[in-house]
């Protein structure tokens, strides 16, 4: 067990901190985004305490972790939390109105995706002008994570370029994922 305990430390401190990238990020309390893939809340339930006045909608394809997502927000009192059942795949996968939104997150979701592309474009459809995603994923040689699928920032630079997205930067996400914050010309 002695053993165990200190590599869980270093772990735990290079590890994932949602938190912490948010912070990196000029949000408003009034923002209203979209957490596409959104499990149980990892990402969304930090963001709705930033937009305290604003609306984080959750969207994922499976029932289970949605509704660990409610459970989740009414324990904390969160009530700006709207769950959305989706397949962010399909056309207008999202269910969002175009241009409405000021931030969309994209966390550890892109390598268990086909179409890369397609989660991108739902993105750039529903944010407004001057509206920003969020990128973050597993670095493809982290020794943690996914054995397939992991996409490295070159791929999505690329596919960020074929959609007319610009990187605007790139943001610190500890040593297993890395992270990046595009945006509509």
């Amino acid at each position: 067990m002695c053993l165990n305990k200190p590599q869980f430390q270093i772990m735990d401190k290079n590890f994932l901190k949602p938190e912490e990238i948010l912070k990196q990020l000029s949000l408003k309390e009034d923002m209203a985004a979209a957490d596409f893939g959104s499990g149980s809340g990892g990402w969304a339930i930090p963001l709705a305490k930033i937009l305290k006045e604003g609306k984080v909608y959750a969207i994922d394809i499976l029932e289970e972790p949605l509704s660990a997502l409610k459970g989740k927000a009414e324990l904390l009192n969160i009530s700006n939390i709207e769950l959305i059942r989706s397949d962010l795949e399909g056309e207008r996968g999202s269910k969002i109105e175009d241009d409405s939104l000021d931030l969309v997150l994209i966390t550890n979701l892109l390598f268990e995706t086909e179409n890369k592309k397609e989660i991108l474009a739902e993105a750039k459809r529903i944010l407004k002008g001057s509206g920003k995603i969020l990128i973050v994923d597993w670095k493809p040689k982290a020794s943690l994570g996914p054995k397939e699928g992991k996409i490295s920032v070159k791929e999505i630079q690329k596919i960020a370029k074929n959609l007319n997205l610009e990187v605007e930067k790139e943001l610190e996400a500890g040593d297993y994922h890395y992270a990046m914050l595009i945006k509509k010309p």
